[in-house]
């Protein structure tokens, strides 16, 4: 007799996980059907999925939400951190159900369906984060298929060839490919978000895109400041012909080392002209590339909305926003450059200023979305240095 199939689906999976380790797990899948390959991390947020979905830095990576019931409040246009989803796909314990919200204008399996997202639920989302934590973050397909039919051996050989996100340059494919002004306000409930206001008079900041958050230029609008984007091959001279008063340096996904390729010439650029600078999270990274220092991958990265954080220059504590892979290593920074906060999880590095240039930047995410806010007073002290100088 003819051996069983050692990849058969079970009765009723629809959908499944493959690792490059040759591990399959099954579920049942909604969202869009297809599959699709990347880096599998989990994310502990509790609310926010939309946000954490259309974050551009979770390009290339299958998303594990260690809350069991996401979906719950459904889907609208206003929660959005992009125009669309970035993240690959998400793996839930529980059937997405229909929503409870007032807000909400679709279910969510509906709105990943409209934007080719692949969704799994009925994993034990547990064990496979404590899987990620123990063994680091693997390589794996999503795969949703409403027959059933899944060629696993084939799925298996893609998770392998794919080559992860050490020397992945992501930022080029989600940045924006123009200039353009930012006029965006702060949102108020039945109202939505209104705009920015009169820009006579405030401090300009030039933001670079390499993958940013929405929230991120709303906060710099609410302190004060007037923005304007620019991709994130920008050249020094491009952005010096927006006569910046200061230079953002945004959030994005891959490994810093391979878009400090182009970035970080420019950046040594704006630091020498003396422009004062701020950095968040990909942009944090790539700040201490600038000043000779090093980044390294993390064996699971920090991805949650609950990540407690110390300011050295007092002993608070910030209960910050974090979605990164890669980090600044402290023993690397160079005598202009000091820590200025550290991560009470593992006590990676978590922000950095330099001595002799006004510059400073974060490794976590001070406009949150979601998450605390903490650390928001961040996007006032850098728009008030810029008013001061």
């Amino acid at each position: 007799m003819a051996d069983a199939n050692p990849f058969a689906a079970p009765a009723g999976a629809t959908g499944c996980l493959v690792l490059a380790s040759g591990d399959v797990l099954w579920g049942r899948g909604f969202g869009a059907e297809g599959d699709a390959v990347g880096e599998v991390c989990f994310h502990t947020a509790m609310t926010g999925y939309q946000e954490v979905m259309t974050d551009p830095s979770f390009a290339g990576q299958i998303i594990t939400f260690t809350f069991p019931h996401i979906g719950n409040v459904g889907a609208n246009p206003e929660d959005l951190e992009a125009d669309a989803p970035h993240a690959l796909g998400i793996v839930v314990r529980e059937d997405v159900t229909a929503p409870s919200n007032f807000r909400s204008v679709e279910r969510l399996d509906e709105w990943m369906r409209s934007h080719a997202r692949v969704g799994l639920a009925g994993v034990d989302t547990r064990a496979l984060t404590r899987r990620i934590r123990t063994g680091g973050a693997p390589n794996g397909v999503i795969a949703h298929r409403r027959n059933g039919r899944f060629d696993v051996e084939r799925l298996i050989e893609k998770a392998r060839a794919w080559p992860g996100l050490e020397g992945m340059d992501l930022a080029k494919d989600v940045s924006t490919n123009m200039h353009y002004g930012w006029d965006g306000g702060v949102w108020r409930l039945g109202f939505g978000y209104d705009r920015a206001g009169e820009a006579d008079g405030k401090p300009h900041v030039v933001a670079i895109d390499y993958g940013s958050k929405h929230n991120i230029f709303r906060n710099l609008a609410r302190a004060g400041a007037k923005v304007s984007v620019v991709p994130a091959t920008a050249t020094f001279e491009e952005i010096m012909a927006l006569e910046p008063d200061g230079v953002f340096l945004s959030n994005g996904p891959g490994d810093p080392a391979a878009t400090g390729a182009y970035a970080v010439p420019v950046i040594r650029q704006v630091l020498d002209a003396g422009v004062p600078l701020f950095g968040i999270c990909l942009g944090h990274q790539l700040l201490g590339l600038a000043v000779g220092a090093r980044t390294t991958k993390m064996f699971q990265g920090h991805r949650g909305a609950n990540h407690p954080v110390k300011r050295l220059s007092d002993g608070a504590v910030e209960i910050t926003s974090m979605n990164h892979g890669f980090a600044v290593e402290p023993d690397s920074l160079p005598p202009n450059a000091r820590e200025t906060h550290v991560s009470l999880f593992d006590g990676s590095n978590a922000g950095l200023e330099l001595t002799d240039r006004p510059a400073f930047s974060v490794q976590y995410h001070p406009e949150a979305s979601p998450g605390p806010q903490d650390s928001v007073y961040l996007f006032e002290k850098f728009v008030g240095q810029l008013r001061s100088n």
